[in-house]
This record gives structure tokens, C-alpha cells and sequence, in this order.
């Protein structure tokens, strides 16, 4: 790991996850954390650029479809505990699942928008397991 993914992991640690984090709080009236497989994208620098925006802006859209009622408030702060991210590197390595309050996301980061889950699917995913 070089000296500019441990500068992006710094950022995405001290800043980016704090923010969204937040964003989540305000959007769902509880703050859920994200738990980052960090060894999976330490040597991966495109996949560190685009983490937040594959992962947490998608999570975020997908939120506020569901939470766009009292019902869906209150389903997701009573369902969704933790959010787990992991690098895959190849899009065949993709997967999301959601049970026992953990929605985990692995994604092909370095491959931009060909690696991510639509915010649709995650919405969809949420909607059925909550």
C-alpha cells in the first residue's frame, strides 16, 4: 500500500464514512455504521476513489425511497444494524446480501459503475428482508 491509498483511506476513515453515517442518521432517524474491509481495497486505488459513491451514495438513495414514510422509518431502524463493504475484483465476485440486521455489499470498486449493486437492487433487497 502506498503512500496516496493510505491518504484516501485516511479521508474515506475520518471524513467520508463520518459524513454518510450522519446523512444516514438524518434520512432513517438512527446512525448506522459501515464496516470496511480495508485490506481488500488497501492496494487498490481506483476501487478506494469510487467506494463512496458505488456503495454509500447508492445506500443513501435507496434509504430514502424507503424511508419515505413513517413505516419505512421505523422498519429500517428497527431492521438495518451494520452495513459491510468488501472489495472484489472481478464484477464474477459480486454479491449482496442482507440477514440478521447486516446489509454486506461486495462490490468490484475499480470497475466504476460495472462493479456496484443500483441503488434499486439495494432498495429491493431492504424492502423484502425488512
Amino acid at each position: 500500500m502506498g503512500l496516496n491509498e493510505r491518504r484516501k483511506i485516511k479521508e474515506l476513515q475520518e471524513t467520508t464514512f463520518p459524513e454518510r453515517v450522519k446523512e444516514i442518521e438524518e434520512i432513517t432517524g438512527v446512525a448506522i455504521p459501515y464496516e470496511v474491509d480495508w485490506e481488500s481495497m488497501a492496494d487498490d486505488a481506483e476501487a478506494l476513489r469510487f467506494i463512496d459513491n458505488i456503495s454509500c451514495h447508492r445506500l443513501n438513495m435507496a434509504l430514502r425511497v424507503i424511508c419515505a414514510d413513517q413505516m419505512g422509518k421505523e422498519a429500517v431502524r428497527d431492521g438495518l444494524k451494520l452495513v459491510k463493504l468488501k472489495n472484489v475484483k472481478e464484477v464474477a465476485g459480486m454479491k449482496m446480501d442482507f440477514s440478521g440486521g447486516v446489509l454486506e455489499m461486495h462490490c468490484a470498486y475499480a470497475q466504476g459503475t460495472t462493479g456496484m449493486f443500483s441503488d434499486n437492487a439495494i432498495r429491493q433487497l431492504l424492502e423484502q428482508k425488512l
